[in-house]
């Protein structure tokens, strides 16, 4: 019997989507020469624990950006990206049992990791030495089929707008994780760098809990936004916040607001500094930046155990996200728009 006859329910026959051909800086290329490139390829089959998605929506991370650029090495050639897959499950290989064919489910960044290891032991999966990730080390969600392991879905509501749910798989699971990190104490000051897809999610996130908002962007229309969803003042990206912050998240990839980010700071504050890639963090002053005990500490991707906690908190707390929508087909339309700062909360893919 074939791999194929073993597997429950219909397999199409092409896949499509777009692959990251040549990495390179996407706001330079010649129209039709950025480094995404649309494929058709045979539609991959589910392994041993494995089911078929057929993708609703997918959301623009940053790190598809990244990805994109070059500025994350290429796990393997001509990967699919997209780590924010909100689908329907149509066949489901040898041994998969935990979704019914037909049921929603999430597909996140975090794909597999040993179980094993120290780390995995300890309930910190996100540090695994073997972990492999959607979209970098196997194709993810910039298509309109995905294969996924199982064990690393999460179930969504049958009845949400898809569109809306997908931000919610990386930009809202990071920026949890990244709040934790922060070590915000309830009802404290909290200090947002950056305000794109994981920030406003976050922000939601802290207000519910009590925190007071203090937002610096360099995007107008992104403070208009934070504003509007309860942000007690938003300022310039290099702006001083209007008090000192117990705590602050860097989201922007930009390594020159590391030091500002720490001198607004409160005594033993802490900042999170909440991306896959950063640029070059420019010498920090001891006494200025780091003395009476503040911290400074980074994010690595989240456990599954973050996203369960996340999705149900923002069930309960009836998140607002705010999305800019984009057909597949323009998938290099949404990456040159997120480099370009032009995008109002997260874009998201719809097949």
């Amino acid at each position: 019997m074939t791999q194929a006859a073993k597997v429950n329910g219909r397999l199409p026959g092409t896949l499509r989507g777009w692959a990251v051909d040549r990495p390179g800086p996407i706001a330079r290329a010649a129209p039709g020469a950025g480094p995404l490139v649309r494929v058709e390829r045979p539609m991959p089959v589910p392994g041993p624990g494995q089911v078929l998605v057929e993708t609703e929506a997918c959301g623009v991370c940053r790190t598809d950006l990244h990805l994109a650029e070059g500025d994350l090495p290429p796990h393997r050639e001509a990967t699919i990206p997209g780590h924010e897959i909100v689908g329907r499950v149509v066949a489901a290989g040898p041994g998969a049992t935990r979704f019914a064919l037909g049921e929603r489910i999430g597909v996140a960044w975090l794909r597999g990791t040993c179980g094993v290891c120290r780390y995995c032991r300890a309930g910190r999966e996100n540090l695994c030495p073997s972990s492999v990730y959607t979209g970098w080390d196997a194709d993810g969600g910039f298509a309109d089929h995905a294969v996924v392991p199982e064990d690393y879905a999460y179930r969504l509501p049958g009845d949400a707008d898809p569109a809306h749910l997908a931000p919610l798989l990386c930009a809202g699971i990071i920026g949890y994780r990244a709040l934790r990190r922060s070590a915000l104490p309830r009802g404290g000051r909290l200090g947002i760098y950056g305000f794109g897809a994981s920030a406003h999610l976050a922000a939601q996130v802290a207000l519910a809990e009590g925190a007071t908002v203090h937002v610096l962007t360099r995007s107008a229309e992104a403070r208009a936004l934070a504003l509007e969803l309860g942000a007690a003042s938003a300022a310039g990206a290099y702006d001083r916040p209007p008090e000192p912050l117990d705590s602050a998240i860097l989201f922007a990839p930009v390594g020159d607001l590391v030091p500002v980010a720490l001198e607004a700071l409160d005594r033993s504050g802490t900042l999170a500094v909440a991306g896959i890639h950063l640029s070059d963090i420019p010498a920090l002053d001891y006494r200025r930046h780091l003395f009476q005990e503040r911290d400074l500490r980074s994010v690595t991707s989240n456990t599954r155990t973050d996203g369960e906690e996340f999705l149900a908190l923002a069930a309960r707390i009836g998140l607002r996200v705010t999305v800019t929508p984009y057909p597949l087909n323009e998938a290099d339309q949404a990456l040159t728009d997120l480099s370009a700062d032009h995008v109002n909360g997260a874009a998201v893919l719809i097949p």
